[in-house]
Protein backbone atom coordinates (compact mmCIF):
# COMPACT_ATOMS: atom_id res chain seq x y z
CA UNK A 1 0.00 0.00 0.00
CA UNK A 2 1.28 3.40 -0.82
CA UNK A 3 1.50 6.19 1.39
CA UNK A 4 -0.98 9.25 1.01
CA UNK A 5 0.84 12.00 -0.46
CA UNK A 6 0.36 15.41 1.71
CA UNK A 7 -2.00 17.23 -0.28
CA UNK A 8 -4.28 14.61 -0.49
CA UNK A 9 -7.63 13.49 2.02
CA UNK A 10 -10.05 11.08 2.28
CA UNK A 11 -13.49 11.85 2.15
CA UNK A 12 -13.90 10.41 5.19
CA UNK A 13 -10.91 12.50 6.74
CA UNK A 14 -13.44 15.40 5.54
CA UNK A 15 -16.28 14.45 7.12
CA UNK A 16 -14.99 13.39 10.31
CA UNK A 17 -12.82 16.59 11.32
CA UNK A 18 -13.78 19.43 8.72
CA UNK A 19 -12.49 22.06 10.32
CA UNK A 20 -8.66 20.48 10.46
CA UNK A 21 -9.25 19.61 6.26
CA UNK A 22 -10.47 23.29 5.41
CA UNK A 23 -7.10 24.49 7.94
CA UNK A 24 -4.73 22.23 5.83
CA UNK A 25 -6.54 23.52 2.67
CA UNK A 26 -5.85 26.47 3.67
CA UNK A 27 -2.56 25.91 4.54
CA UNK A 28 -1.40 24.31 1.50
CA UNK A 29 -3.42 26.19 -1.26
CA UNK A 30 -5.22 23.59 -2.44
CA UNK A 31 -6.27 19.77 -1.17
CA UNK A 32 -7.34 16.87 -3.34
CA UNK A 33 -10.16 14.69 -1.89
CA UNK A 34 -10.19 11.28 -2.66
CA UNK A 35 -13.73 8.87 -2.58
CA UNK A 36 -13.84 5.23 -2.77
CA UNK A 37 -17.13 5.53 -4.94
CA UNK A 38 -16.91 8.98 -6.43
CA UNK A 39 -14.34 10.73 -8.67
CA UNK A 40 -11.69 12.79 -6.47
CA UNK A 41 -12.20 16.10 -5.95
CA UNK A 42 -10.17 19.58 -5.05
CA UNK A 43 -10.72 21.74 -1.79
CA UNK A 44 -9.34 25.14 -2.18
CA UNK A 45 -9.96 29.09 -1.38
CA UNK A 46 -12.21 30.35 -3.65
CA UNK A 47 -9.88 33.52 -4.20
CA UNK A 48 -7.32 31.01 -5.32
CA UNK A 49 -9.53 29.83 -8.29
CA UNK A 50 -10.29 33.46 -8.99
CA UNK A 51 -6.71 33.95 -9.30
CA UNK A 52 -6.44 31.07 -11.00
CA UNK A 53 -9.41 31.95 -13.55
CA UNK A 54 -7.72 35.26 -14.06
CA UNK A 55 -4.36 33.78 -14.86
CA UNK A 56 -6.30 31.63 -17.48
CA UNK A 57 -8.21 34.51 -19.33
CA UNK A 58 -5.08 36.81 -19.34
CA UNK A 59 -3.35 33.88 -21.37
CA UNK A 60 -5.90 33.26 -23.52
CA UNK A 61 -6.32 36.65 -24.33
CA UNK A 62 -2.47 37.23 -25.30
CA UNK A 63 -2.62 33.83 -27.51
CA UNK A 64 -5.94 35.56 -29.20
CA UNK A 65 -3.99 38.76 -29.94
CA UNK A 66 -0.98 37.05 -30.92
CA UNK A 67 -2.92 35.07 -33.51
CA UNK A 68 -4.83 38.07 -34.68
CA UNK A 69 -1.71 40.45 -34.82
CA UNK A 70 0.39 37.92 -36.18
CA UNK A 71 -0.86 34.62 -37.11
CA UNK A 72 2.73 32.84 -37.69
CA UNK A 73 3.76 34.21 -34.17
CA UNK A 74 2.99 30.81 -32.36
CA UNK A 75 3.01 28.18 -34.91
CA UNK A 76 6.76 28.04 -34.64
CA UNK A 77 6.10 27.08 -31.03
CA UNK A 78 3.80 24.10 -31.62
CA UNK A 79 6.02 21.18 -32.33
CA UNK A 80 8.00 22.49 -29.28
CA UNK A 81 4.31 21.81 -27.38
CA UNK A 82 3.16 18.88 -29.69
CA UNK A 83 5.84 17.03 -30.79
CA UNK A 84 3.48 15.12 -32.86
CA UNK A 85 2.65 17.81 -35.56
CA UNK A 86 5.45 17.10 -37.06
CA UNK A 87 2.84 14.45 -38.43
CA UNK A 88 0.50 17.41 -39.58
CA UNK A 89 0.86 19.71 -43.00
CA UNK A 90 2.08 23.13 -42.69
CA UNK A 91 -2.22 23.62 -43.01
CA UNK A 92 -3.02 21.11 -40.29
CA UNK A 93 -0.65 22.60 -37.64
CA UNK A 94 -2.50 26.64 -38.55
CA UNK A 95 -6.10 24.96 -38.39
CA UNK A 96 -5.21 22.67 -35.38
CA UNK A 97 -3.27 26.18 -33.82
CA UNK A 98 -6.20 28.14 -34.10
CA UNK A 99 -9.06 25.44 -32.79
CA UNK A 100 -6.94 24.86 -30.06
CA UNK A 101 -6.11 28.77 -29.23
CA UNK A 102 -10.31 29.10 -29.83
CA UNK A 103 -11.14 26.16 -27.58
CA UNK A 104 -8.63 27.80 -24.75
CA UNK A 105 -10.74 31.15 -25.21
CA UNK A 106 -13.76 29.28 -24.41
CA UNK A 107 -12.41 27.75 -21.34
CA UNK A 108 -11.27 30.80 -20.02
CA UNK A 109 -13.94 32.86 -21.22
CA UNK A 110 -17.11 30.45 -20.58
CA UNK A 111 -16.04 27.67 -18.20
CA UNK A 112 -15.99 25.18 -20.79
CA UNK A 113 -12.46 23.10 -20.17
CA UNK A 114 -13.72 19.84 -21.95
CA UNK A 115 -13.57 21.79 -25.32
CA UNK A 116 -9.27 22.28 -25.07
CA UNK A 117 -8.75 18.48 -24.33
CA UNK A 118 -11.19 17.23 -27.04
CA UNK A 119 -9.23 19.70 -29.67
CA UNK A 120 -6.15 18.01 -28.88
CA UNK A 121 -7.24 14.53 -28.60
CA UNK A 122 -8.77 15.12 -32.49
CA UNK A 123 -5.71 16.54 -33.96
CA UNK A 124 -3.49 13.91 -31.91
CA UNK A 125 -5.18 11.25 -33.28
CA UNK A 126 -5.30 12.33 -36.86
CA UNK A 127 -1.23 12.63 -36.47
CA UNK A 128 -1.30 9.18 -34.88
CA UNK A 129 -2.98 7.75 -38.01
CA UNK A 130 -0.81 9.83 -40.37
CA UNK A 131 2.51 8.72 -38.74
CA UNK A 132 1.75 5.58 -39.82
CA UNK A 133 1.47 5.20 -43.41
CA UNK A 134 -0.45 1.57 -43.85
CA UNK A 135 -3.48 3.25 -40.94
CA UNK A 136 -3.39 6.35 -43.06
CA UNK A 137 -3.38 4.58 -46.79
CA UNK A 138 -6.23 3.14 -45.14
CA UNK A 139 -8.21 6.48 -44.11
CA UNK A 140 -7.66 7.68 -47.15
CA UNK A 141 -9.53 4.85 -48.69
CA UNK A 142 -12.94 5.41 -50.04
CA UNK A 143 -15.68 4.20 -47.97
CA UNK A 144 -19.48 3.16 -49.11
CA UNK A 145 -22.42 1.72 -46.88
CA UNK A 146 -24.05 2.90 -43.81
CA UNK A 147 -22.37 2.33 -41.11
CA UNK A 148 -25.10 3.41 -39.04
CA UNK A 149 -25.91 5.85 -36.06
CA UNK A 150 -22.90 8.40 -34.61
CA UNK A 151 -22.16 7.85 -31.48
CA UNK A 152 -22.14 11.39 -29.81
CA UNK A 153 -19.20 11.60 -27.42
CA UNK A 154 -20.34 14.39 -24.38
Amino acid sequence: MSKPHPDTVTFSDLSRNPRAVAERAARLGRLRVTHRDAPDFYLTAADREEQRDETLVTASRIFLALMKHDPDAILPAMPDVFPWVRHLSAAEVRDFTVELIDALSDAAELDLDASAQGVIAGWRATARIKADPDQYEEALRPTSGDFGPAEVVP
